[in-house]
């Protein structure tokens, strides 16, 4: 495959040919319309809710609105067993075929379909409450064969060309290539951005068990992903910049405030801290609207974590106050009602984003209807 290295010039001749024959492309001037997109997570939890794919499917597809959808991690409960890529042969409860059912239903989303790991299918592998099923590692290289095959292209019906940092990446840091999985794109005056930070075990901090124990690479896997996430970040902002857009959105699996993770017994927060004070610093010097959106907590919530350092986000990071950022936490699915976030881009207005929700499954534990 074909490395390019990562410049604002090649950056932005890549974003401008990526956006050719969309219809919510970005246009000079002031001429910017709306957009739709469809964003999820923690999503399916259970046979019950892969079941009801088909309503899922339905409810998004039918909305002539939306032009992409977005997934923020997490395609298996952390009590399921993953697919076994480190295991051999693999253990009788796993279910090697769960990966590739999820990758099937993303494919039958009409529009291009974005995808972003979460912690269930690769960091808590290793954990007695998902079977001890599988090695991070190779688990996190099966969920890039599979989702990630062809870097710099979508999943969907109708696919669409993005930047995958495994394609564009400082060439100072060539081990930056191997995360297929960060993408970048732009639409619409609006620069999109997504980041493997896994969540529930403080960035992958909480260590390997069992007979997958491996302090050193653990730890080395946390500091180059890390890294590689916070300059992939920091070329997104770039290009911001350089291009003058409305706005940039940030999706990510990990809820980098979850205030289970700071209660005993949690995982703590402390490793998501250099990356949360750079995208602090990123978005004050860009000055216009940020939307961070995740999953991972599983709670629908709209908040400014960064607004007020003295809130009880805000001391988490310990960063200035940054106003113009918002976060969202899309709902899971195991909570009721099992429903998408339906996000609406339009530039022409002061805030730029807006949403609601959509229902599709009343009762996700029971019989949808």
């Amino acid at each position: 495959m074909k490395k390019l290295l990562l410049s604002t010039a090649v950056l932005a001749a890549a974003l401008a040919a990526a956006s050719i024959g969309h219809a919510d492309e970005r246009h000079d001037g002031d001429d910017y319309g709306r957009t739709t997109i469809a964003v999820f997570g923690d999503w399916p939890y259970s046979q019950t809710l892969l079941n009801a794919a088909p309503l899922l499917l339905k409810s998004v597809n039918g909305d002539r609105d939306v032009s992409l959808v977005l997934h923020v991690g997490d395609i298996h409960s952390g009590s399921m067993a993953c697919t076994s890529a480190g295991i051999l042969p693999p253990i009788p409860a796993s279910n090697p075929g769960w990966n590739q059912q999820i990758y099937t239903i993303f494919q039958q989303f009409n529009v291009p379909m974005v995808y972003t790991p979460g912690d269930n299918e690769w960091t808590d592998c290793h954990k007695s409450k998902q079977l001890s099923s599988g090695d991070p590692l190779k688990e996190l290289a099966s969920v890039r064969g599979l989702f990630f095959a062809r870097p710099g292209k979508t999943l969907g019906v109708h696919e669409r060309t993005v930047l995958s940092q495994a394609q564009f990446y400082d060439h100072a840091y060539p081990t930056d290539a191997n995360y297929v999985e960060n993408v970048m794109w732009e639409d619409n005056g609006v620069v999109f951005v997504t980041v493997n930070m896994p969540g529930g075990s403080n960035n992958d901090a909480s260590p390997w068990t069992g007979n997958f124990a491996n302090p050193a690479a653990q730890a080395q896997e946390m500091a180059d992903r890390t890294a590689a996430d916070t300059r992939w970040l920091q070329a997104a902002f770039k290009q911001a910049k350089q291009t003058h857009a409305r706005a940039v959105l940030v999706a990510t699996q990990a809820d980098m405030w979850d205030p289970e993770q700071t209660a005993p017994g949690g995982a703590g927060l402390s490793n998501y801290t250099s990356f949360v004070q750079q995208l602090a610093d990123l978005s004050l010097d860009f000055g216009r609207p940020v939307l961070l959106i995740n999953g991972d907590s599983h709670l629908y919530e709209v908040d400014q974590p960064l607004a007020n350092p003295s809130s009880t986000t805000g001391v988490i990071h310990h960063t200035l106050p940054v106003p113009n950022l918002t976060r969202i936490t899309v709902q899971g699915s195991t909570n009721a009602p099992a429903e998408w976030l339906r996000l609406t881009i339009d530039p022409r207005t002061k805030s730029v984003f807006s949403w609601q929700n959509v229902v599709y499954c009343a009762n996700p534990g029971g019989t949808c209807p």
